[in-house]
């Protein structure tokens, strides 16, 4: 499976130090296996209990990466990552819920969550999620991986800046966006399975994930309606077409 790309104790040659993670779960038993058990896989992990806590750590400390529990006191999980994307839109966000209702979890990423982890999860899936964000975060700003910047319409696209620029303005994407702008862009005016963008980017294929596809799709749409030249059609019972 997915763990044959990355064994153990093992994260990005490109960290000189120990990725740091935000940490935020209000169970207090919880939230000392989980960070006991990152730790082992080689995390900095800086674990908090309430959203206003972590959020003041947040706001003055660097954190390659935040588990956002979704029920916590004080702040919750969803009005914390609303916050910590003003201040950055790249730090990756994934939100840890024991919720099942489909709205939770698509509002989450309506917010500018990447992804989701539903309570009870596994020690092994939750490090699988963090070693694919932190690796593609740091390919990111790799200059030696082919094609990068895209021109789109009247927009120019940055995947390593994470940016997409227009004659009047600059809007800054969240890892996620940038990756299924970057998958459409390489495939432009071809007619793309939802099954293969899911599997490429979210790694597995499933009900839930298609419509957090849709919503990521939906930003982009937004994201590229000053030139309407740009479509990203939705091609019935198969995909969508990136049409420019």
């Amino acid at each position: 499976m997915f763990f044959d790309q990355f064994p153990n104790n093992s994260f990005p040659n490109n960290y000189s130090t120990m990725p740091k993670i935000l940490y935020v779960e209000d169970d207090p038993n919880l939230g000392f296996v989980t960070k006991d058990n990152l730790e082992l896989e080689g995390y900095d992990i800086v674990h908090f209990q309430d959203g206003k806590e972590a959020w003041k750590s947040f706001s003055k400390d660097k954190y390659d990466l935040c588990l956002l529990d979704v029920m916590l006191p004080e702040l919750d999980g969803f009005s914390l990552a609303e916050k910590i994307r003003k201040q950055n839109q790249q730090v990756p966000i994934i939100f840890l819920t024991a919720k099942t209702m489909q709205e939770d979890r698509i509002a989450g990423l309506k917010i500018g969550g990447d992804d989701y982890v539903t309570k009870p999860f596994s020690i092994e899936e939750l490090c699988l999620r963090i070693k694919i964000f932190l690796k593609r975060k740091e390919v990111s700003k790799d200059p030696i991986q082919g094609l990068t910047a895209w021109k789109v319409g009247l927009y120019d696209f940055n995947y390593q800046e994470l940016s997409l620029k227009s004659p009047s303005k600059t809007e800054q994407l969240t890892h996620r966006e940038a990756e299924v702008l970057k998958f459409l862009c390489e495939r432009k005016n071809q007619v793309i399975k939802r099954d293969e963008i899911l599997t490429a980017i979210w790694g597995r294929d499933d009900y839930f994930l298609g419509r957090s596809l849709d919503v990521f799709v939906t930003r982009l749409r937004k994201m590229l309606a000053e030139d309407p030249s740009i479509k990203i059609e939705n091609v019935h019972g198969i995909g969508f077409r990136f049409a420019c």
